[in-house]
Protein backbone atom coordinates (compact mmCIF):
# COMPACT_ATOMS: atom_id res chain seq x y z
CA UNK A 1 0.00 0.00 0.00
CA UNK A 2 1.40 3.46 -0.83
CA UNK A 3 2.35 6.00 1.93
CA UNK A 4 -1.06 8.24 3.05
CA UNK A 5 -0.76 11.62 1.21
CA UNK A 6 -2.85 13.97 3.83
CA UNK A 7 -4.19 16.86 1.82
CA UNK A 8 -4.86 20.35 3.54
CA UNK A 9 -8.69 21.43 3.73
CA UNK A 10 -8.41 24.08 1.17
CA UNK A 11 -6.39 21.77 -1.27
CA UNK A 12 -8.93 19.48 -0.97
CA UNK A 13 -11.76 21.74 -2.13
CA UNK A 14 -10.14 23.05 -5.02
CA UNK A 15 -9.69 19.99 -6.13
CA UNK A 16 -13.01 19.13 -6.11
CA UNK A 17 -14.44 22.61 -7.49
CA UNK A 18 -11.47 21.32 -10.20
CA UNK A 19 -13.38 18.14 -10.69
CA UNK A 20 -16.70 19.75 -10.82
CA UNK A 21 -15.32 22.31 -13.37
CA UNK A 22 -15.36 19.17 -16.08
CA UNK A 23 -19.23 17.96 -15.28
CA UNK A 24 -21.54 17.47 -12.78
CA UNK A 25 -21.17 14.08 -10.59
CA UNK A 26 -21.31 12.01 -7.79
CA UNK A 27 -19.35 11.78 -4.73
CA UNK A 28 -17.45 8.64 -5.46
CA UNK A 29 -16.91 9.74 -9.17
CA UNK A 30 -15.12 13.11 -8.04
CA UNK A 31 -13.12 10.50 -5.38
CA UNK A 32 -12.11 8.12 -8.54
CA UNK A 33 -11.40 11.31 -11.30
CA UNK A 34 -8.97 12.96 -8.25
CA UNK A 35 -7.41 9.55 -7.88
CA UNK A 36 -6.87 8.98 -11.47
CA UNK A 37 -5.76 12.14 -12.79
CA UNK A 38 -3.22 12.08 -9.86
CA UNK A 39 -2.25 8.14 -11.02
CA UNK A 40 -3.17 6.92 -8.00
CA UNK A 41 -1.27 9.46 -5.84
CA UNK A 42 -4.18 11.34 -4.59
CA UNK A 43 -6.80 8.86 -2.84
CA UNK A 44 -9.86 10.99 -1.07
CA UNK A 45 -11.72 8.94 1.80
CA UNK A 46 -15.46 9.38 2.10
CA UNK A 47 -14.53 10.42 5.95
CA UNK A 48 -13.04 13.51 4.00
CA UNK A 49 -14.98 13.45 0.74
CA UNK A 50 -18.73 14.20 2.37
CA UNK A 51 -18.00 17.11 4.82
CA UNK A 52 -16.08 18.52 1.97
CA UNK A 53 -18.97 18.55 -0.28
CA UNK A 54 -21.75 19.74 2.36
CA UNK A 55 -18.68 22.48 3.75
CA UNK A 56 -18.86 23.89 -0.44
CA UNK A 57 -22.96 23.30 -0.97
CA UNK A 58 -23.22 25.57 2.47
CA UNK A 59 -20.87 28.42 0.63
CA UNK A 60 -23.19 27.93 -2.35
CA UNK A 61 -19.85 26.46 -4.99
CA UNK A 62 -21.88 23.69 -5.47
CA UNK A 63 -25.00 22.64 -6.15
CA UNK A 64 -26.78 18.97 -5.51
CA UNK A 65 -29.11 17.00 -7.01
CA UNK A 66 -30.88 13.49 -6.95
CA UNK A 67 -30.37 11.42 -10.13
CA UNK A 68 -29.49 7.83 -11.43
CA UNK A 69 -25.97 6.67 -10.75
CA UNK A 70 -24.10 5.19 -14.46
CA UNK A 71 -24.80 1.88 -12.19
CA UNK A 72 -28.59 2.76 -12.25
CA UNK A 73 -28.62 3.65 -8.48
CA UNK A 74 -29.98 6.61 -6.94
CA UNK A 75 -27.20 9.11 -5.95
CA UNK A 76 -26.49 13.02 -5.03
CA UNK A 77 -24.68 14.41 -7.84
CA UNK A 78 -22.86 17.43 -7.32
CA UNK A 79 -22.33 20.81 -9.91
CA UNK A 80 -20.23 23.58 -9.80
CA UNK A 81 -21.94 26.57 -9.64
CA UNK A 82 -21.28 30.46 -10.94
CA UNK A 83 -20.19 31.45 -7.68
CA UNK A 84 -18.23 27.92 -7.45
CA UNK A 85 -16.54 28.90 -10.98
CA UNK A 86 -15.42 32.55 -9.28
CA UNK A 87 -13.49 30.22 -6.37
CA UNK A 88 -12.46 28.42 -8.62
CA UNK A 89 -10.93 30.86 -10.39
CA UNK A 90 -9.65 32.94 -7.11
CA UNK A 91 -8.42 29.47 -5.50
CA UNK A 92 -6.16 28.50 -8.67
CA UNK A 93 -4.54 32.19 -8.58
CA UNK A 94 -3.79 31.65 -4.77
CA UNK A 95 -2.14 28.26 -5.70
CA UNK A 96 -0.11 29.40 -8.26
CA UNK A 97 1.03 32.04 -6.05
CA UNK A 98 1.70 29.95 -3.21
CA UNK A 99 3.62 27.00 -5.58
CA UNK A 100 5.86 29.83 -7.23
CA UNK A 101 6.79 31.02 -3.66
CA UNK A 102 7.39 27.42 -2.48
CA UNK A 103 9.29 26.61 -5.38
CA UNK A 104 11.77 29.14 -5.19
CA UNK A 105 12.17 28.10 -1.10
CA UNK A 106 12.84 24.51 -2.12
CA UNK A 107 15.43 25.51 -4.89
CA UNK A 108 17.34 28.08 -2.62
CA UNK A 109 21.10 27.55 -2.73
CA UNK A 110 21.77 27.81 0.71
CA UNK A 111 24.43 30.32 1.65
CA UNK A 112 28.00 28.98 2.61
CA UNK A 113 29.09 30.23 6.10
CA UNK A 114 32.75 31.42 6.92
Amino acid sequence: MPPSTDLLQGTLDVLILKTLALEPMHGWGIAFRIQQISKDVLQVGQGSLYPALHRLEYKGWIAAHWGTSENNRKAKFYALTPTGKKQLDTELATWDRLSSAIALVLNATPELSS
